[in-house]
């Protein structure tokens, strides 16, 4: 069993690698902290909150920050084209959900959990970094204890999507991105260069709602909106990013990774930029010396990526 803390911004496709986590058998979904990205930390919680409540799922729910992890930088537009202005495809979410949060903050639920489970738990990351690296500043032991990070963001030999340089979760917090990267840690980044690579037709969705229950019924309606938005680079699909970065904890045979250092650009035009020094590469002197290995994720098996995904989705 892989015990997972899920730190996410619900999200169209956050929803569904959620429920992804919530009905394999290799996972135990030991919390769920939320970040900003999709839309504001009071959005994406309350989101968090409303699948908690509906998919009747256990963990609990702690909210993350609202700012950024460098002081007083300015947070990007949410895409409410992409996402609707709930965050989950203008179905209509209650304002209020009558669920309790953890009292903890995110940083400090991570920080605890880890410290509770050492060696044990991994943490999935499919938004912005900032709670995983202000977890890093206020304890930076539990780098040590994390057994391992699987983000899903970046793109290293492809063009980025909110930017030519930049992939959107990177892109969102770059200066949290490049602190989780170098961290000594065990990185896995899942990025545009597989993710990209897998789709799921509005028609399969159907079909697994057919079967899935009620929760894959809300993950239909759910995705409506997002696939409409996806039409012009998938005909009539939808990519699921932050899935891919779930299917990697229980299948990573299905990737192909390199190794090396990762760095993040935190300014100018290439601000988000994920860049990779492979290892065996030598250079001068420079700020790349001294830095921990990360996999990056360089190529995907999309057929079967996809098989996982839709078996694990109508598991009951």
């Amino acid at each position: 069993m892989h015990k997972v803390i899920f730190d996410t911004d619900p999200g169209v496709d956050d929803a569904m690698a959620l429920l992804f986590l919530v009905r394999h058998p290799e996972i135990d979904l030991v919390g769920i902290t939320t970040t900003f990205g999709n839309a504001s930390i009071e959005t994406t919680t309350r989101n968090a909150l409303y699948l908690k409540q509906q998919w009747e799922i256990d963990a609990p729910v702690s909210k993350g920050s609202g700012d950024k992890y460098a002081a007083g930088e300015e947070i990007h537009p949410f895409p409410n084209h992409i996402h609707g202005d709930d965050g989950l495809g203008n179905i209509g979410v209650p304002d209020v959900v009558d669920v309790p949060l953890d009292p903890r903050t995110a940083q400090q639920f991570i920080i605890e959990t880890v410290k509770a489970h050492p060696g044990e738990i991994t943490l999935v990351a499919v938004g912005r970094m900032t709670n995983l690296a202000n977890a890093l500043k206020e304890a930076p032991e539990i780098a040590g204890l994390v057994k391992e990070v699987v983000i899903m963001g970046g793109a290293f030999d492809v063009p980025g999507n909110v930017t030519p340089a930049a992939e959107a979760n990177i892109h969102g917090d770059a200066a949290a991105a490049d602190a989780v990267m170098t961290a000594p840690w065990k990185v896995v980044v899942v990025g545009l260069d597989v993710t990209l690579k897998t789709a799921m037709s509005r028609a399969t969705l159907a079909a697994l709602a057919a079967k899935g229950g009620a929760a894959m019924q809300l993950l239909d309606r759910v995705s409506q909106f997002y696939i409409d938005f996806y039409d012009d680079e998938v005909t009539d699909s939808m990519v699921v990013h932050d899935t891919c970065a779930c299917v990697y904890v229980v299948a990573r045979e299905l990737f192909t990774t390199r190794s090396g250092s990762i760095r993040v650009m935190t300014d100018s035009v290439g601000e988000g930029k994920t860049l990779q020094k492979p290892d065996g590469m030598r250079f001068g002197p420079s700020v790349w010396d001294g830095l921990p290995s990360q996999l990056a994720c360089v190529d995907v098996d999309a057929e079967n990526v996809m098989k996982l995904v839709e078996e694990t989705l109508i598991r009951h």
